[in-house]
Protein backbone atom coordinates (compact mmCIF):
# COMPACT_ATOMS: atom_id res chain seq x y z
CA UNK A 1 0.00 0.00 0.00
CA UNK A 2 2.75 2.62 0.80
CA UNK A 3 4.29 2.43 -2.61
CA UNK A 4 0.41 3.70 -3.91
CA UNK A 5 0.48 6.42 -2.47
CA UNK A 6 -3.58 7.31 -2.17
CA UNK A 7 -5.61 9.99 -0.28
CA UNK A 8 -6.79 8.79 3.01
CA UNK A 9 -10.25 8.39 1.28
CA UNK A 10 -9.26 6.75 -1.58
CA UNK A 11 -7.03 4.22 1.38
CA UNK A 12 -10.86 3.72 3.02
CA UNK A 13 -12.00 2.32 -0.46
CA UNK A 14 -8.94 0.69 -1.10
CA UNK A 15 -8.57 -1.34 2.01
CA UNK A 16 -11.90 -1.86 3.31
CA UNK A 17 -12.48 -5.88 3.85
CA UNK A 18 -16.06 -5.33 3.61
CA UNK A 19 -18.66 -5.89 0.78
CA UNK A 20 -17.98 -3.26 -2.00
CA UNK A 21 -21.00 -3.84 -3.21
CA UNK A 22 -22.52 -3.27 -0.08
CA UNK A 23 -20.47 0.13 0.49
CA UNK A 24 -21.90 1.21 -2.52
CA UNK A 25 -25.32 0.66 -1.97
CA UNK A 26 -24.73 2.40 1.88
CA UNK A 27 -24.15 5.52 -0.41
CA UNK A 28 -26.30 5.87 -2.86
CA UNK A 29 -30.25 5.71 -3.42
CA UNK A 30 -29.80 3.47 -6.42
CA UNK A 31 -27.02 0.54 -7.14
CA UNK A 32 -26.91 -1.09 -10.53
CA UNK A 33 -24.38 -3.14 -11.75
CA UNK A 34 -23.96 -2.58 -15.36
CA UNK A 35 -23.20 -6.06 -17.28
CA UNK A 36 -20.56 -4.91 -20.01
CA UNK A 37 -19.40 -8.30 -21.16
CA UNK A 38 -19.01 -11.99 -20.25
CA UNK A 39 -17.03 -14.61 -22.54
CA UNK A 40 -13.92 -16.34 -23.13
CA UNK A 41 -10.56 -13.83 -23.57
CA UNK A 42 -7.55 -14.17 -22.94
CA UNK A 43 -5.38 -13.58 -19.37
CA UNK A 44 -3.88 -10.72 -18.68
CA UNK A 45 0.28 -11.08 -18.07
CA UNK A 46 -0.54 -9.76 -14.35
CA UNK A 47 -3.51 -12.13 -13.62
CA UNK A 48 -1.69 -15.29 -14.81
CA UNK A 49 0.90 -15.44 -11.75
CA UNK A 50 -1.84 -14.84 -9.33
CA UNK A 51 -4.03 -17.63 -10.82
CA UNK A 52 -1.52 -19.94 -11.41
CA UNK A 53 -2.05 -20.09 -14.96
CA UNK A 54 0.86 -19.99 -17.74
CA UNK A 55 1.16 -16.66 -19.28
CA UNK A 56 -0.89 -17.05 -22.26
CA UNK A 57 -3.85 -18.72 -20.96
CA UNK A 58 -7.73 -18.20 -21.59
CA UNK A 59 -9.91 -17.76 -18.71
CA UNK A 60 -13.52 -16.30 -18.48
CA UNK A 61 -13.96 -12.72 -18.30
CA UNK A 62 -16.74 -10.65 -16.81
CA UNK A 63 -16.59 -6.81 -16.71
CA UNK A 64 -18.60 -4.39 -15.02
CA UNK A 65 -19.70 -1.21 -13.73
CA UNK A 66 -21.19 -0.48 -10.58
CA UNK A 67 -22.81 2.76 -11.05
CA UNK A 68 -24.51 4.53 -7.92
CA UNK A 69 -27.38 7.41 -8.67
CA UNK A 70 -26.51 6.50 -12.62
CA UNK A 71 -22.66 7.22 -12.31
CA UNK A 72 -19.94 4.97 -13.16
CA UNK A 73 -17.89 4.68 -9.87
CA UNK A 74 -16.14 1.17 -10.29
CA UNK A 75 -15.03 -0.59 -13.08
CA UNK A 76 -14.57 -4.36 -11.99
CA UNK A 77 -13.11 -7.39 -13.79
CA UNK A 78 -13.30 -10.66 -12.93
CA UNK A 79 -11.57 -14.00 -14.33
CA UNK A 80 -12.21 -17.42 -13.94
CA UNK A 81 -9.86 -20.44 -15.30
CA UNK A 82 -11.27 -22.10 -17.73
CA UNK A 83 -10.31 -25.24 -15.61
CA UNK A 84 -12.93 -24.36 -12.67
CA UNK A 85 -16.33 -26.78 -12.96
CA UNK A 86 -19.48 -25.45 -12.50
CA UNK A 87 -19.56 -26.61 -8.61
CA UNK A 88 -16.70 -24.54 -7.88
CA UNK A 89 -18.40 -21.52 -9.12
CA UNK A 90 -21.83 -22.53 -10.10
CA UNK A 91 -23.18 -19.32 -9.71
CA UNK A 92 -20.85 -17.38 -12.03
CA UNK A 93 -21.97 -18.10 -15.43
CA UNK A 94 -25.42 -17.03 -14.84
CA UNK A 95 -25.26 -13.59 -12.50
CA UNK A 96 -26.06 -11.21 -15.14
CA UNK A 97 -26.27 -7.95 -13.62
CA UNK A 98 -26.74 -9.26 -10.22
CA UNK A 99 -23.22 -8.72 -8.12
CA UNK A 100 -20.62 -10.90 -7.83
CA UNK A 101 -19.96 -9.67 -4.43
CA UNK A 102 -23.23 -10.17 -2.89
CA UNK A 103 -22.69 -13.65 -3.80
CA UNK A 104 -18.93 -13.60 -2.94
CA UNK A 105 -19.64 -12.70 0.72
CA UNK A 106 -22.97 -14.63 1.08
CA UNK A 107 -21.10 -17.88 0.40
CA UNK A 108 -19.24 -19.64 3.92
CA UNK A 109 -17.25 -22.00 1.51
CA UNK A 110 -15.47 -18.74 -0.30
CA UNK A 111 -12.25 -18.37 0.97
CA UNK A 112 -10.53 -14.60 0.55
CA UNK A 113 -7.26 -13.77 0.31
CA UNK A 114 -5.56 -10.90 0.15
CA UNK A 115 -6.08 -7.36 -1.22
CA UNK A 116 -3.72 -6.25 -3.46
CA UNK A 117 -3.21 -2.21 -4.51
CA UNK A 118 -1.96 -0.77 -6.92
CA UNK A 119 -1.93 2.60 -9.32
CA UNK A 120 -2.53 1.72 -12.58
CA UNK A 121 -1.42 3.92 -15.55
CA UNK A 122 -3.37 4.80 -18.68
CA UNK A 123 -1.51 2.14 -20.80
CA UNK A 124 -2.67 -0.41 -18.08
CA UNK A 125 -5.31 -2.76 -20.23
CA UNK A 126 -8.27 -2.52 -17.65
CA UNK A 127 -7.96 1.59 -17.39
CA UNK A 128 -8.30 1.01 -21.43
CA UNK A 129 -11.40 -1.37 -21.21
CA UNK A 130 -12.67 1.22 -18.37
CA UNK A 131 -12.29 4.42 -20.80
CA UNK A 132 -13.84 2.67 -23.30
CA UNK A 133 -16.81 1.30 -21.01
CA UNK A 134 -17.29 4.89 -20.44
CA UNK A 135 -17.01 6.59 -24.11
CA UNK A 136 -13.70 7.59 -23.91
CA UNK A 137 -14.94 10.00 -20.99
CA UNK A 138 -12.34 12.46 -19.60
CA UNK A 139 -10.65 10.78 -16.81
CA UNK A 140 -7.01 10.79 -15.77
CA UNK A 141 -4.68 8.17 -15.06
CA UNK A 142 -3.46 6.37 -13.37
CA UNK A 143 -6.65 4.70 -11.02
CA UNK A 144 -6.46 3.28 -8.30
CA UNK A 145 -7.06 -0.12 -8.30
CA UNK A 146 -7.70 -3.21 -6.23
CA UNK A 147 -7.49 -7.07 -6.28
CA UNK A 148 -7.99 -10.21 -4.37
CA UNK A 149 -8.16 -13.96 -4.76
CA UNK A 150 -10.73 -16.14 -3.76
CA UNK A 151 -10.87 -20.02 -3.38
CA UNK A 152 -13.96 -21.95 -3.47
CA UNK A 153 -13.58 -25.90 -3.44
CA UNK A 154 -10.72 -26.05 -5.72
CA UNK A 155 -11.45 -23.40 -8.25
CA UNK A 156 -10.16 -19.45 -7.99
CA UNK A 157 -11.29 -16.60 -9.05
CA UNK A 158 -9.25 -13.13 -9.17
CA UNK A 159 -11.45 -9.61 -9.26
CA UNK A 160 -10.01 -6.29 -9.87
CA UNK A 161 -11.69 -3.22 -9.09
CA UNK A 162 -10.29 0.35 -10.76
CA UNK A 163 -12.00 2.95 -8.33
CA UNK A 164 -13.71 5.80 -10.91
CA UNK A 165 -12.89 9.53 -10.56
CA UNK A 166 -16.92 10.02 -9.41
CA UNK A 167 -16.14 7.98 -6.30
CA UNK A 168 -14.56 10.72 -4.26
CA UNK A 169 -18.43 12.50 -5.38
CA UNK A 170 -20.26 9.71 -3.29
CA UNK A 171 -22.33 11.10 0.37
CA UNK A 172 -21.16 9.58 3.51
CA UNK A 173 -22.78 6.79 4.37
CA UNK A 174 -26.26 6.58 4.88
CA UNK A 175 -27.58 6.04 8.33
CA UNK A 176 -30.83 5.73 10.57
CA UNK A 177 -32.11 9.15 11.82
CA UNK A 178 -31.50 9.46 15.17
CA UNK A 179 -34.73 10.11 17.72
CA UNK A 180 -33.56 13.72 17.59
CA UNK A 181 -33.62 14.29 13.94
CA UNK A 182 -37.20 12.56 13.40
CA UNK A 183 -38.42 14.85 15.99
CA UNK A 184 -36.97 17.96 14.83
CA UNK A 185 -38.56 17.07 11.21
CA UNK A 186 -42.36 17.00 12.39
Amino acid sequence: MNGVNPTREMRGWLTDTMSLTKKLMGRSEHFRVRRLRQERGMCLTDEAEMVELPRRSHVQEREVLLQCDGRPVVFAHTIVPLTATASDWPFFGTLGERSLGTTLFGDPRVIRGSLQYARLSAQHPLVERARAALGHEGFKAPLFARRCLYRRRNGVLLVTELFLPAISELKAPRTQLTLADRLGNR
